[in-house]
């Protein structure tokens, strides 16, 4: 597509957008081009509150569906669009509403915890539900002395036990991105690049490895938290260890700091199905709408509630 072919396509998009008075919400790993048109790009947490504040007619999620489903739970007055119905997560499609009450079956005093990566149904029968942004403020919050169930990110609930010292179960859920961000990829780095700091996002595997979260080169945290910290720590370099598209947001942000992406292929399918051209058309013919059943969204909603409140 050529570049006037894309400006053409943000013309007609602002256009339809300005007509139906709708919002824009983009993640930081969709594509640059959807960020570029996004009218807020952040990550899970903050799209949340975003999507529960606006004052627009119509949300267009620029996500996978989950993201889309958790606005309409939010928002259940507006009309959600997800550019694309079946853009999935390896996370959100890994747990299951029937897995926990199995172990709420056995664990009758337990708390469930859930991360945002969950459909409405798990959310549905869950306590709290986390962003990795809140995860660990909320988990130190927990009463003492009952069984915890996180899931369904083993590698978020792993670095969570670690820092905190709860004792949790994990369902064994992981995102197939991080999963490839290993303890001995980031030791290469910290040994290839002796001045940069590693930014890391804790559903990496290495986020789980205690030497990892020991070592203070190692920064890890929520995608916020990974664009946030060169305004920080003002050094010249920083590895990025996450979804590399959040470099179209931070090399904006930091354009004289050299950001180095710790597997420049290692990239979500999903968010990159969403395309200039079917963000045009879900606006053009208001497709693809979110719908999640009254009586789910009512129980889902009190999780998410509850994860907004921190």
């Amino acid at each position: 597509m050529t570049q006037q072919q894309i400006e053409a396509l943000y013309a007609e998009i602002r256009t339809l957008k300005e007509q139906k008075n709708a919002v824009i919400l983009a993640h930081y790993y969709a594509r640059p081009e959807i960020q570029r048109i996004a009218d807020h790009l952040g990550d899970s947490l903050a799209l949340s509150q975003i999507a529960g504040q606006t004052d627009a007619d119509m949300i267009v999620f620029c996500g996978v569906s989950f993201m889309g489903e958790t606005a309409k739970i939010i928002s259940p007055n507006k009309k959600v669009l997800c550019p694309v119905p079946h853009a999935g997560c390896t996370l959100a499609e890994g747990a299951t509403a029937e897995g926990i009450n199995t172990w709420r079956v056995k664990h009758p005093d337990g708390i469930v915890v859930s991360y945002v990566n969950t459909t409405a149904a798990v959310k549905a029968v869950t306590d709290y539900c986390v962003t990795s942004a809140n995860a660990l403020k909320i988990v130190r919050a927990l009463p003492t002395g009952q069984p915890i169930l996180f899931g369904p990110d083993k590698n978020l609930g792993q670095y969570i036990m670690n820092v905190t010292g709860r004792e949790m179960d994990l369902w064994q859920g992981a995102c197939y991105v991080h999963a490839e961000i290993t303890s001995e990829l980031v030791h290469t780095m910290l040994d290839r690049y002796p001045e940069a700091e590693i930014l890391i996002h804790p559903e990496s595997v290495a986020a789980s490895d205690q030497s990892i979260v020991d070592n203070p080169r190692c920064i890890i945290g929520s995608t916020t938290t990974i664009i946030k910290q060169p305004s920080v720590s003002h050094l010249k370099q920083y590895v990025i260890a996450t979804e590399p598209e959040i470099l179209a947001e931070m090399t904006r942000r930091y354009p004289d700091t050299e950001l180095i992406p710790i597997l420049p292929d290692q990239t979500c399918e999903y968010m990159k199905m969403i395309t200039l051209e079917g963000l045009r058309d879900a606006l053009l013919y208001e497709q693809y709408e979110v719908h999640v059943d009254e009586e789910l969204r009512q129980k889902a909603w009190r999780s998410i509630e509850r994860m907004l409140q921190f």
